[in-house]
Order: C-alpha cells, then structure tokens, then sequence
C-alpha cells in the first residue's frame, strides 16, 4: 500500500510512480542516469491504474470543520514482470518494506484495509477472512 500528498498540478500517477521510487526503491540513493532508466520502466505501469475509491474517509485526523479524502487506485502486475522485478529498499520515509500476502488480519492505518478488499474484489481475489480463535 503506497501514499502520498499529490503535489499541485501533478496527476495521480505520478505521484504515485514518485512515492514508489523514493519509498520502495530509495531513489535518493541512486544516480541520475539509473534513476531516469526505471523511472521510464515505471511509467506505463503507473499510468495503467484503476480508480477504485475517491471520496471521503475515516481518518483520526478528521474534525467538523476538516476531513480527509482519497483516491485510492488498483495497480497490478499479475505475472511480477513490472513491479515484482525490483528489489525493494525502504528509502525517503519508509521504514520496513516488503512483498507479503494479505488477508484480513492486517493491522492498517485508517481506511487501508478497505482499499485492499476493493483491490480484491476488483481483481477476482479471494479475501480470506480469519475466524477468530
């Protein structure tokens, strides 16, 4: 699950494909020459998004006079050719960083979980649910 603030007159995606970079892959870390090669790798998969939420959401910062609203968007890479092809290096913000299955029992800021159930359905998949023991 990927977040970010879109900065003004960016779209979506590319906000998305920079939050990737900078939270996924460390992209401080890398030179300009290397960090232009995957941006261009990057690109057509982040463009191929699916909205699938936009709107209001729950969020502990929420007040009367304030509140919280998102665009969550599907990105998906059935076969690991596109994303899954990258290492994952926490950079920028990111602190633990890793490919994982997910089901129900993950503990998610705020509306995530929602957004990952949405994906779910989207996509055909399977969201297992966990009986409590």
């Amino acid at each position: 699950l990927l977040s970010g603030m879109v900065d003004p007159g960016e779209h979506v995606s590319e906000t998305l494909r920079r939050e990737f970079m900078e939270e996924a892959l460390d992209s401080g870390a890398l030179g300009s020459k290397d960090k232009y090669r995957i941006e261009e790798k990057l690109k057509d998969f982040f463009n191929s998004g699916k909205e699938i939420y936009k709107g209001y959401v729950d969020d502990p910062r929420n007040t009367d006079n304030a509140w919280m609203e998102t665009v969550a968007f599907l990105f998906h890479d059935e076969d690991g050719n596109k994303i899954g092809q990258f290492n994952l290096k926490a950079g920028d913000d990111a602190k633990a960083l890793q490919w994982m299955d997910i089901d129900e029992r993950l503990n998610l800021y705020a509306s995530h979980k929602k957004f990952l159930m949405l994906a779910a359905k989207r996509l055909g998949a399977h969201w297992r649910k966990v009986q409590s023991e």
